[in-house]
């Protein structure tokens, strides 16, 4: 009798455990929210619930540039600032999927800025690609080499502008491509110009290969005159410029890895843009156009693993419409800047520059920046 109901009442309990057990919640299966993306390279990740790898970075800059110290410059003139200190914040987004027709790419990148007090938001970069389409804002095809200096405290000689655009790249292999586009002709406008009409039209030739790379450009620019000028006796005229340069960069293996020459040279009838940034010169003037050349140069040598050191050079020489005055302009660069941690630098720059204009004599420019920045 005791045997049966110590039987009985195991095969109670039994029942009872066997019970709650059911009742008790089940542990989900975990689930792979975030893929890694290794199709484009490193640190994409597929967006849940779709084909679509995106990469997110960003970017944290602060520096001082400490401007014109000589005798004619900021130093000199109470209501000029002898500094300006700019801290700046940047954020990247870089979408890609693949289609029948080639990688369908979406890039964004936006930048807040705070110098000497004053704030601000620049989108920098936006842009559809699509096999070798190409709709947006980014960096004119014209431009070749923007410098090799850590910060860029002056004005170089050559083009470097961020545009609105649309261009067609074909890749023939072997590293060689050819672009067409229409960009913006309003980031390409030194002097006064009425509306905009006509988009200006740039072709590039390039190739890159082990050995470095080397591009070809050419750019048709319309000369369009604002009302003012085109009222006066000798008015403004609506005419064509066009621009032409060429350059090459060479990597310095036996050097370092990363070290490297660039050099290049441009021609501008009527579009200084496209060899200056300096923008005291003007397109034109009454039914004259101005015309000028640009050479410059180059050298990044990584010193060591973490010490890279930038030597940039330039020269400008206009010749200004009739009735303005010719410009000279020479300016160099050179910064040493310290990597102690991927992604970490901290750098140093030096600038002078020495623009002569005709009856004004000639003014020079020497500053000074010291810049921290961290890119993840």
């Amino acid at each position: 009798m005791k045997l049966k109901s110590l039987m009985l009442g195991a095969a109670a309990a039994a029942a009872a455990t066997t019970a709650q057990a059911a009742d008790l919640p089940v542990a989900p299966e975990p689930v792979d929210y975030v893929r890694v993306c290794d199709a484009y390279g490193a640190r994409f990740y597929y967006i849940p619930g779709t084909e679509t790898c995106l990469r997110v970075g960003g970017r944290v800059r602060t520096q001082v540039v400490v401007n014109n110290v000589l005798e004619d410059g900021a130093f000199s003139d109470r209501d000029s600032d002898g500094y300006s200190w700019l801290s700046r914040g940047y954020l990247y987004l870089d979408a890609r999927t693949a289609t029948e027709f080639g990688t369908l790419r979406t890039y964004v990148s936006i930048y807040s800025t705070v110098t000497n007090g004053e704030n601000s938001t620049t989108l920098d970069n936006a842009y559809i690609q699509w096999g070798g389409l190409t709709a947006g804002r980014l960096t004119s095809n014209f431009d070749i080499f923007t410098g090799q200096a850590f910060v860029g405290v002056v004005d170089r000689d050559w083009s470097d502008v961020t545009t609105n655009q649309i261009a067609y790249t074909a890749a023939f292999g072997n590293g060689f491509s050819a672009t067409i586009a229409l960009e913006d002709r309003s980031d390409r406008e030194y002097g006064n110009y009425g509306g905009t009409r006509t988009p200006d039209v740039v072709a590039a030739l390039g190739v890159s290969q082990g050995w470095g790379s080397a591009q070809l450009s050419g750019a048709l620019h319309q000369v369009y005159p604002d009302a003012a000028a085109n009222r006066t006796n000798n008015g403004g005229e609506d005419s064509l410029g066009w621009a032409v340069g060429g350059g090459a960069a060479i990597n310095l293996p036996m050097l370092n890895s990363g070290s490297n020459i660039f050099f290049q040279g441009f021609y501008a009838d009527g579009a200084l843009s496209y060899i200056t940034t300096y923008d005291g010169v003007a397109d034109y003037n009454g039914g004259d156009t101005s015309t000028g050349y640009s050479l410059s140069a180059g050298a990044y040598i990584q010193a060591t693993s973490t010490i890279g050191l930038a030597l940039d050079g330039s020269y400008a020489d206009i010749d200004a419409a009739a009735g303005l005055n010719d410009v000279t302009r020479y300016a160099i660069d050179g910064s040493v800047q310290w990597e102690p941690v991927s992604g970490f630098v901290m750098g140093a720059d030096v600038g002078y520059a020495n623009v002569d204009t005709d009856t004004q004599g000639d003014q020079d420019e020497l500053l000074f920046g010291v810049r921290m920045q961290r890119t993840f």
